[in-house]
Protein backbone atom coordinates (compact mmCIF):
# COMPACT_ATOMS: atom_id res chain seq x y z
CA UNK A 1 0.00 0.00 0.00
CA UNK A 2 1.17 3.56 -0.45
CA UNK A 3 0.87 6.13 1.93
CA UNK A 4 -0.36 9.40 0.96
CA UNK A 5 0.70 13.27 2.68
CA UNK A 6 -1.49 13.62 6.04
CA UNK A 7 -1.28 17.18 5.35
CA UNK A 8 -2.68 16.85 1.73
CA UNK A 9 -5.90 15.12 2.58
CA UNK A 10 -8.78 17.16 4.60
CA UNK A 11 -11.57 14.92 3.27
CA UNK A 12 -12.48 11.53 2.72
CA UNK A 13 -15.57 10.24 0.94
CA UNK A 14 -16.85 6.86 0.84
CA UNK A 15 -19.24 5.44 -1.58
CA UNK A 16 -21.97 3.90 -0.02
CA UNK A 17 -23.93 0.22 -1.05
CA UNK A 18 -20.59 -2.76 -0.56
CA UNK A 19 -18.65 0.04 1.00
CA UNK A 20 -20.23 0.96 4.09
CA UNK A 21 -23.29 -1.25 4.12
CA UNK A 22 -24.63 -4.24 2.55
CA UNK A 23 -27.57 -5.91 1.28
CA UNK A 24 -29.63 -8.22 3.74
CA UNK A 25 -31.84 -11.07 2.52
CA UNK A 26 -34.29 -9.13 0.22
CA UNK A 27 -31.49 -8.91 -2.34
CA UNK A 28 -29.93 -11.89 -1.88
CA UNK A 29 -31.21 -15.24 -3.69
CA UNK A 30 -34.02 -16.52 -1.74
CA UNK A 31 -35.42 -12.61 -1.38
CA UNK A 32 -35.47 -12.92 -5.22
CA UNK A 33 -37.02 -16.06 -5.19
CA UNK A 34 -39.86 -14.97 -2.91
CA UNK A 35 -40.43 -11.88 -4.69
CA UNK A 36 -40.89 -14.01 -8.00
CA UNK A 37 -43.10 -16.34 -6.33
CA UNK A 38 -45.65 -13.49 -5.51
CA UNK A 39 -46.51 -12.66 -8.62
CA UNK A 40 -46.16 -16.26 -10.22
CA UNK A 41 -42.70 -16.04 -11.93
CA UNK A 42 -40.79 -19.11 -11.07
CA UNK A 43 -37.08 -18.41 -10.98
CA UNK A 44 -33.49 -20.71 -9.72
CA UNK A 45 -31.96 -19.30 -6.81
CA UNK A 46 -29.02 -21.13 -7.61
CA UNK A 47 -28.36 -19.28 -10.79
CA UNK A 48 -28.55 -16.05 -9.10
CA UNK A 49 -24.73 -15.28 -8.22
CA UNK A 50 -24.35 -16.22 -12.09
CA UNK A 51 -27.03 -14.11 -12.84
CA UNK A 52 -26.12 -10.82 -10.43
CA UNK A 53 -22.43 -11.05 -12.79
CA UNK A 54 -23.75 -11.64 -15.86
CA UNK A 55 -25.96 -8.61 -16.00
CA UNK A 56 -23.11 -5.98 -14.07
CA UNK A 57 -22.36 -4.73 -17.57
CA UNK A 58 -25.80 -3.03 -17.74
CA UNK A 59 -24.65 -0.76 -14.97
CA UNK A 60 -20.94 -0.27 -15.80
CA UNK A 61 -21.59 0.35 -20.11
CA UNK A 62 -23.76 3.28 -19.50
CA UNK A 63 -22.52 6.17 -21.58
CA UNK A 64 -23.94 9.45 -20.42
CA UNK A 65 -24.38 8.31 -16.59
CA UNK A 66 -27.37 10.62 -16.49
CA UNK A 67 -29.22 8.97 -13.24
CA UNK A 68 -32.39 6.77 -14.45
CA UNK A 69 -34.19 4.71 -12.29
CA UNK A 70 -35.42 2.71 -15.13
CA UNK A 71 -31.79 1.79 -15.62
CA UNK A 72 -31.66 -0.24 -12.18
CA UNK A 73 -34.99 -1.90 -13.23
CA UNK A 74 -33.76 -3.18 -16.24
CA UNK A 75 -30.55 -4.22 -14.59
CA UNK A 76 -32.98 -5.81 -11.84
CA UNK A 77 -35.39 -7.48 -14.69
CA UNK A 78 -31.87 -9.13 -16.20
CA UNK A 79 -30.93 -10.76 -13.17
CA UNK A 80 -34.88 -12.17 -12.71
CA UNK A 81 -34.86 -13.47 -16.61
CA UNK A 82 -30.87 -15.04 -15.69
CA UNK A 83 -32.38 -16.60 -13.41
CA UNK A 84 -35.26 -17.85 -15.21
CA UNK A 85 -38.07 -15.69 -14.91
CA UNK A 86 -40.34 -15.17 -17.43
CA UNK A 87 -43.51 -13.13 -18.44
CA UNK A 88 -45.02 -9.82 -18.04
CA UNK A 89 -44.65 -9.53 -14.77
CA UNK A 90 -40.75 -9.64 -14.48
CA UNK A 91 -40.58 -5.70 -14.65
CA UNK A 92 -43.13 -5.33 -11.97
CA UNK A 93 -41.32 -7.82 -9.55
CA UNK A 94 -37.91 -5.78 -10.50
CA UNK A 95 -39.59 -2.23 -9.94
CA UNK A 96 -40.90 -3.30 -6.65
CA UNK A 97 -37.00 -4.84 -5.73
CA UNK A 98 -36.06 -1.91 -6.91
CA UNK A 99 -38.05 0.49 -4.99
CA UNK A 100 -37.20 -1.92 -1.93
CA UNK A 101 -33.10 -0.95 -2.34
CA UNK A 102 -34.02 2.74 -0.77
CA UNK A 103 -35.36 0.90 2.48
CA UNK A 104 -32.38 1.11 5.07
CA UNK A 105 -33.34 -1.99 7.36
CA UNK A 106 -33.05 -3.86 4.50
CA UNK A 107 -29.50 -3.56 5.09
CA UNK A 108 -26.59 -4.02 7.39
CA UNK A 109 -23.45 -1.91 8.17
CA UNK A 110 -20.03 -3.35 7.94
CA UNK A 111 -18.45 -3.70 11.46
CA UNK A 112 -15.49 -1.64 10.28
CA UNK A 113 -17.49 1.60 8.90
CA UNK A 114 -18.51 3.58 11.98
CA UNK A 115 -15.22 3.43 14.00
CA UNK A 116 -13.25 4.45 10.61
CA UNK A 117 -15.75 6.93 10.25
CA UNK A 118 -15.32 8.22 14.00
CA UNK A 119 -11.63 8.20 13.81
CA UNK A 120 -11.57 10.36 10.71
CA UNK A 121 -13.60 12.68 11.86
CA UNK A 122 -11.36 12.79 15.31
CA UNK A 123 -8.39 13.38 13.46
CA UNK A 124 -9.90 16.80 12.13
CA UNK A 125 -10.92 15.09 8.28
CA UNK A 126 -14.22 16.06 6.85
CA UNK A 127 -16.42 12.65 5.77
CA UNK A 128 -18.46 12.75 3.32
CA UNK A 129 -20.50 10.12 0.85
CA UNK A 130 -21.13 9.72 -2.24
CA UNK A 131 -23.62 7.42 -3.76
CA UNK A 132 -25.12 6.25 -7.10
CA UNK A 133 -28.76 5.01 -5.18
CA UNK A 134 -32.34 6.96 -5.01
CA UNK A 135 -31.78 6.09 -1.16
CA UNK A 136 -32.30 9.64 0.99
CA UNK A 137 -28.68 9.82 2.32
CA UNK A 138 -30.31 11.84 5.32
CA UNK A 139 -32.58 8.76 6.19
CA UNK A 140 -29.23 6.41 5.52
CA UNK A 141 -26.94 8.43 8.50
CA UNK A 142 -29.95 8.15 10.68
CA UNK A 143 -30.49 4.70 10.36
CA UNK A 144 -27.35 3.81 10.99
CA UNK A 145 -26.59 6.46 13.96
CA UNK A 146 -23.97 8.21 11.26
CA UNK A 147 -25.18 11.88 11.25
CA UNK A 148 -22.63 13.18 13.56
CA UNK A 149 -19.96 11.41 11.49
CA UNK A 150 -20.48 11.92 7.93
CA UNK A 151 -20.82 15.93 7.57
CA UNK A 152 -21.62 16.18 3.20
CA UNK A 153 -23.81 13.52 1.02
CA UNK A 154 -24.42 13.53 -2.73
CA UNK A 155 -26.80 11.01 -4.39
CA UNK A 156 -27.13 10.80 -8.22
CA UNK A 157 -31.04 10.45 -7.83
CA UNK A 158 -30.58 14.06 -6.04
CA UNK A 159 -27.99 15.45 -8.03
CA UNK A 160 -29.21 14.08 -11.58
CA UNK A 161 -25.62 12.69 -13.01
CA UNK A 162 -24.28 9.25 -11.82
CA UNK A 163 -20.62 7.93 -10.91
CA UNK A 164 -18.41 7.96 -12.57
CA UNK A 165 -19.68 11.06 -13.91
CA UNK A 166 -17.26 14.96 -12.94
CA UNK A 167 -19.73 16.66 -11.62
CA UNK A 168 -21.01 14.29 -8.86
CA UNK A 169 -17.70 14.57 -7.59
CA UNK A 170 -17.50 17.90 -7.96
CA UNK A 171 -20.85 18.45 -5.98
CA UNK A 172 -19.60 16.84 -3.11
CA UNK A 173 -16.12 18.65 -2.91
CA UNK A 174 -18.50 22.09 -3.33
CA UNK A 175 -20.67 20.97 -0.85
CA UNK A 176 -17.24 20.32 1.52
CA UNK A 177 -15.66 23.15 0.98
CA UNK A 178 -12.10 21.41 -0.19
CA UNK A 179 -10.35 21.03 -3.51
CA UNK A 180 -10.31 17.64 -5.19
CA UNK A 181 -6.42 17.75 -4.59
CA UNK A 182 -7.38 17.91 -0.95
CA UNK A 183 -9.57 14.49 -1.13
CA UNK A 184 -9.44 10.93 -1.07
CA UNK A 185 -12.99 8.58 -2.54
CA UNK A 186 -12.73 5.05 -1.38
CA UNK A 187 -14.93 2.41 -2.69
CA UNK A 188 -15.53 -1.00 -4.12
CA UNK A 189 -16.11 -0.46 -7.71
CA UNK A 190 -13.22 0.49 -10.19
CA UNK A 191 -14.91 2.49 -12.91
CA UNK A 192 -17.01 4.43 -10.47
CA UNK A 193 -15.91 4.99 -7.49
CA UNK A 194 -11.91 4.84 -8.17
CA UNK A 195 -11.57 6.26 -12.19
CA UNK A 196 -14.33 8.82 -11.73
CA UNK A 197 -12.27 10.19 -8.60
CA UNK A 198 -9.04 10.11 -10.48
CA UNK A 199 -10.54 12.13 -13.52
CA UNK A 200 -12.08 14.61 -10.92
CA UNK A 201 -8.40 15.04 -9.83
CA UNK A 202 -9.19 13.34 -6.48
CA UNK A 203 -7.49 10.78 -4.85
CA UNK A 204 -8.35 7.16 -4.83
CA UNK A 205 -8.56 3.87 -2.39
CA UNK A 206 -10.19 0.93 -4.28
CA UNK A 207 -11.95 -1.21 -1.50
CA UNK A 208 -11.94 -5.17 -2.23
CA UNK A 209 -13.31 -6.79 0.65
CA UNK A 210 -13.33 -9.99 -1.12
CA UNK A 211 -9.32 -9.96 -2.27
CA UNK A 212 -10.11 -9.94 -5.77
CA UNK A 213 -8.23 -7.19 -7.35
CA UNK A 214 -8.35 -6.53 -10.87
CA UNK A 215 -5.85 -7.20 -13.11
CA UNK A 216 -5.31 -3.70 -14.24
CA UNK A 217 -5.07 -0.90 -12.27
CA UNK A 218 -4.45 2.75 -11.91
CA UNK A 219 -0.69 3.05 -10.73
CA UNK A 220 0.02 3.44 -7.56
CA UNK A 221 -2.99 2.99 -6.77
CA UNK A 222 -3.84 1.85 -2.82
CA UNK A 223 -6.10 -1.39 -2.45
CA UNK A 224 -7.48 -2.24 0.76
CA UNK A 225 -9.55 -5.43 2.20
CA UNK A 226 -11.02 -3.41 5.45
CA UNK A 227 -11.62 0.06 6.03
CA UNK A 228 -9.76 -0.48 8.73
CA UNK A 229 -6.76 -0.56 6.80
CA UNK A 230 -7.49 3.04 5.21
CA UNK A 231 -6.18 5.24 8.24
CA UNK A 232 -2.63 3.78 7.89
CA UNK A 233 -2.39 5.27 4.62
CA UNK A 234 -3.58 9.04 6.05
Amino acid sequence: MTQMDPDQIRAVFFDVDFTLIYPGPTFQAEGYRRACAESGVEVDPARFDQATAASSFILDEVEEQIYNHDLFIHYTASIIERMGGRGPQVVDVARRIFEQWAVNHHFEMYDDAAPVLKGLQERGLKVGVISNSHRSLDAFREHFSLTGLIHVSVSSAEHGYMKPHRSIFDAALDRAGVTAAESLMVGDSLKHDVEGALKAGMRAVLLRRSGEVPPHLPANLPVIRSLFELPALL
